[in-house]
């Protein structure tokens, strides 16, 4: 349940070497709670092609209690002690594009049980000396499995004519020689195949993807292949991540960046387990948070018997803002205004050595890509300013956003923190879209609430993965009894997914949008008009800045 996916870039790799870890022969460590009970836990190794579904392939192996890391193609371990089996990702290239990412595939095959699955599966064969050419068309969507040799493990209970996602511009057309087909699509003849004599497959489907029935099967069948045993659960972190942050902290003090949010949260609960009064937190009002949100927040950590600090920052980080309307740079500002915040109050406290952070892995993948393309910086990425003097823990890191509630859960958590959408650290800052003032910031808060309220009330709250209001910086005309109005916009947002790192948009009950409409409109002074957002995350993100 725990994804261990390495940036490979220079700047991250700077960032790493700045927390005291990097690089090491072969290996490529991404955390700083990484001790020697992960370097021996029986595992996946998932090297990363560029595929935007990797970290999918991770979420399906840990779904199924498997310990994976995910690491980039070309930093292959020398060493595969440990590594049960291996899975090659997907990639945006063809296998003839120059800018193709590629390793010498030859000298793995044999060595551990292989799975390429897309990209992976094109580039066995290729290098084997078979052929893989364009497609007449894109081969994209649901497509039909047959299964020619139902007793090839990889095969096993696979249903005929289960669904499967495809995803390709190039085919396999021929196979090399000791290559076999187990199954087939309606229009790839090769949709899946074995080496005889090796335990190497490859599919030139998705069976990390939702629409493929019976992925999770297929993936299981691999794991049962390498006689992987799954079990890493929830209950397997907790207690493990409470002994390396003993470890890794012995006495050292700790001073917590608290959000408000899951990761936060569960973050400063491990930590309390781990070292007690040791820990300090921070709850910064930056003055962009919900409705009373910040009395709400002290009150809920108060009940978890935490020792926290609340910091009213609302006036820095309004002047601090003040004329801004670019996205990135008010990210940067609040993400700095954090920093100063927390190396004020650091400097107050005697003896911290630590800054914890609630950074997890979608924090991490979005901010920087395989191949260095920044999307959106993220605030509580990236490490810290030299001057601060003070080492990073980050001991979710690795986690996806369920993996997070689950961890939060096996501790005992109350459900109403668990299940608490998530919220944007910038918070209402990148949902006020151009200049942010008090006045967009109390319009704004007083239409999420409403929006908030009635999501709870109806019982929807728990069906979305995320929902808020963004103010758009239009102003529209209108009619209020019989005066002109010329007032702001508010769009709503709701999405499902499971990881945020793909997400559908809700389909809320018209009945639903209209009353949040009526309502807003008519108790928010300042709105006029009111949409809803109907794009999926990609091509759009989910907050809008």
């Amino acid at each position: 349940m725990y994804d261990h996916e390495c940036i490979y870039v220079k700047s991250e790799v700077e960032r790493e070497e700045s927390r005291g870890t990097g690089y090491q022969g072969n290996s490529y460590l991404c955390d700083t709670t990484r001790t020697n009970w992960l370097d021996m836990q029986e595992k996946i190794l998932i090297l990363d092609f560029g595929s935007q579904t990797t970290q999918l392939i991770g979420r399906r192996l840990r779904e199924l209690n498997t310990y994976c890391e995910i690491i980039p193609y070309n930093k292959l371990p020398q060493d595969l002690t440990g590594i049960a089996g291996i899975i090659l990702s997907g990639s945006p290239y063809s296998v003839y594009d120059s800018q193709a990412f590629r390793i010498e595939l030859q000298e793995l095959r044999g060595k551990r049980p292989l799975l390429g699955i897309c990209y992976g599966a094109q580039s066995i064969v290729h290098q084997a000396g078979g052929k893989v050419e364009p497609c007449d068309s894109r081969e994209y969507g649901r497509a039909h499995l047959s299964v020619h040799h139902a007793n090839d493990p990889l095969m096993k209970g696979i249903t005929q004519g289960t669904t499967v996602w495809m995803s390709h511009g190039d085919t396999i057309t021929e196979l090399p020689k000791g290559f076999r087909i187990i199954a087939s699509t309606e229009d790839v003849a090769a949709a899946a195949f074995r080496i005889d004599g090796e335990q190497t497959w490859g599919v030139q489907f998705h069976p990390e993807a939702f629409h493929t029935e019976e992925g999770l099967k297929l993936l299981g069948n691999f794991l049962s292949i390498t006689g992987i045993r799954g079990n890493w659960t929830p209950a397997s972190f907790v207690e493990h991540t409470i002994q390396q942050l003993r470890e890794q902290l012995g006495d050292d003090k700790v001073i917590l960046a608290l959000s408000g949010g899951v990761d936060s949260s569960v973050t400063a609960v491990l930590l309390h387990k781990a070292i007690g009064k040791n820990l300090t937190c921070i709850f910064v009002d930056h003055g962009l948070l919900r409705k009373n949100e910040f009395t709400n927040v002290l009150r809920d950590y108060e009940h978890l018997g935490l020792n926290v600090i609340g910091v009213d920052a609302r006036a820095k980080f309004l002047t601090a803002l003040q004329g801004v309307t670019d996205p990135e740079e008010k990210r940067k500002i609040i993400g700095r205004g954090f920093i100063e915040v927390f190396d004020e109050e650091a400097k107050k406290l005697q003896g911290i050595k630590w800054l914890a952070q609630g950074t997890i892995y979608p924090d991490v993948i979005e901010s920087l890509s395989i191949t260095g393309t920044v999307i959106k910086s993220h605030h509580n990425v990236g490490g810290l300013p030299e001057r601060m003097h003070l080492k990073l823990v980050e001991p979710l890191r690795l986690l996806f956003k369920d993996e997070v509630r689950r961890v939060g859960l096996e501790m005992g958590m109350q459900e109403r923190l668990i299940k608490r959408q998530p919220f944007p650290g910038p918070g209402l800052g990148i949902r006020i879209l151009g200049e942010i003032t008090a006045e967009k910031i109390e319009i704004l808060q007083n239409a999420d609430e409403i929006y908030m309220a009635m999501l709870r009330e109806t019982g929807l709250y728990d069906q979305v993965w995320q929902a808020g209001a963004i103010l758009l910086p239009i102003r529209s005309v209108g009619v209020m009894g019989d005066e002109r109005t010329y007032e702001y916009t508010i769009a709503l947002r709701a999405v499902t997914s499971t990881d945020a790192m793909s997400a559908d948009w809700a389909h809320l009950p018209y009945e639903f949008l209209a009353k949040v409409s009526n309502e807003i409109i008519n108790k928010v002074r300042g709105v006029n008009r009111v949409v809803y957002d109907i794009s999926s995350k990609p091509p759009s993100t989910i907050e809008w800045e």
